[in-house]
């Protein structure tokens, strides 16, 4: 009887269980309560206003949707929110933008990684990103120590020091030789053909971004590695080359990495025919350059006219403050390629023929402003945005819509854009490069 009045217990604990949790959701009971209003800001982003989250409740945010006003609905299937959350200008389109304008954007966070035990290499070229006809470029770590082989490009390399510091040394055709270290922020140059090596001095390593004036680097930049070339010449010839025995080259690995571990060099070596200097450095200390200061940053223009090396590619790098602009303008001189060292920015890129659209950018993206297309690249983040523009030309040159407007019979810009003179009056005779806006 005890037994029987157990198993009699049980079985109701097991039946009002199952009654109490059903296979299946249950659909919530729908809230009369009043929801929170929602207003739009300029951008057509809609903020919610939201009641602050308890100390015994954190509130996740709500995931972006693609909701302008009346227009659009929220997603039904989850879908990548993080992604959407990185280019709100995609999921909530501007009603400005309009026509076919192909992706222009890319970001390194989604090129595969070549991992060595010295560092890795990512790169963007033009099956990345295919508008990048005349660049591409890659990005690179080398731990503390560690050593970027000895080699030499069939194609111009430029390059810029993102994080750290590098020893980097190359040798002219004329025996005149250069060893120097590149800081953060730092440029170099290196013609086609030219052998260079590069190695990470800081700890715990140093980050670097290259720049080829070619976007099929894979198809058509090669790379020759020094190592590479010994181990596939005869040892006879070695030894009659280098004037020694055989056995000197015996060591030479049969496969080396692009990247190796190593120990820091004291960077002393002399040449009797003279150093590289002046106009034939390949080396641009830009980080300890003036910059031009105004308003919403400050920018610094580097070209022939004072690294002369630098015949065929030409940059700036631009810094603005949060809530400034890059202003309205347009490149003569050809496509500009860019990347962006820090911050969140987004741009709209317009082709002429009602054709624009707009960008969302953060830290590693790169983009392709195609020839003469108008563009501005806007500070949407709460700190400073850095980028690089980059062109294949021997100067940065580029045109202030607010400057040709002003400049111009002020009657005629007011009959073009049907706006009173006195509006066409106030715009900015002068270049500001980059803009704050109305306070």
């Amino acid at each position: 009887m005890r037994t029987s009045l157990l198993q009699a217990t049980a079985l109701f604990v097991v039946l009002t269980s199952a009654a109490a949790t059903p296979p299946y959701p249950i659909p919530e009971a729908a809230n009369d309560a009043p929801q929170p209003q929602r207003r739009q800001t300029k951008h057509l982003r809609p903020i919610i206003e939201r009641v602050p989250a308890s100390s015994l409740e954190k509130r996740a945010e709500e995931p972006l949707q693609p909701v302008v006003g009346v227009k659009g609905a929220p997603l039904l299937i989850p879908e990548n929110s993080l992604l959407d959350s990185q280019n709100p200008d995609h999921l909530q389109t501007n009603p400005t933008d309009g026509g076919l304008v192909t992706n222009l954007k890319w970001s390194m966070s989604l090129s595969g990684m070549n991992l060595f035990e010295g560092g890795f290499v990512r790169e963007q070229v033009v099956t990345d990103l295919p508008p990048s006809k005349d660049f591409s470029a890659a990005q690179n770590h080398v731990n503390q120590g560690a050593i970027r082989h000895m080699h030499w490009h069939d194609i111009n390399e430029w390059g810029y020091v993102t994080a750290g510091s590098l020893l980097i040394g190359a040798v002219s055709d004329e025996g005149k030789n250069q060893v120097f270290r590149a800081n953060k922020g730092d440029m170099w140059f290196f013609p086609k053909g030219q052998g260079h090596v590069i190695q990470g001095l800081s700890s715990p390593g140093a980050e670097y971004l290259l720049v080829f004036d070619n976007g099929d680097f894979d198809a058509k930049g090669r790379t020759f590695n020094v190592d590479d070339w010994l181990v596939h010449t005869p040892p006879s010839v070695l030894a009659k080359n280098f004037g020694m025995p055989e056995s000197v080259f015996a060591s030479i690995p049969k496969s080396a990495a692009s990247i190796m571990k190593g120990n820091a060099s004291t960077g002393l070596i002399s040449s009797p025919n003279g150093k590289l200097e002046g106009a034939s450095s390949f080396h641009y200390r830009a980080s300890e350059k003036p910059f031009t200061v105004v308003e919403g940053g400050r920018y610094l223009k580097v070209d022939k006219s004072v690294f002369p090396i630098q015949t065929t590619l030409a940059s700036q790098i631009v810094e603005i403050k949060p809530g400034a602009m890059r202003e309205m303008h347009w490149h003569p001189t050809g496509v500009e390629w860019v990347y962006f060292v820090q911050g969140s920015a987004r741009a709209t890129v317009w082709l002429g023929g009602a054709n624009a659209r707009t960008f969302d950018f953060t830290t590693g993206d790169t983009a392709v402003f195609p020839d003469n297309s108008g563009h501005y690249i806007e500070n949407v983040s709460n700190e400073t945005v850095t980028y690089l523009e980059i062109f294949k030309a021997d100067t940065v040159k580029d045109f202030s819509l607010s400057q040709w407007l002003s400049l111009t019979p002020n009657d005629l810009v007011a009959q073009v854009l049907n706006v009173s003179i006195e509006t066409v009056k106030k715009f900015r005779t002068d270049k500001p490069v980059i803009v704050m806006g109305k306070k």
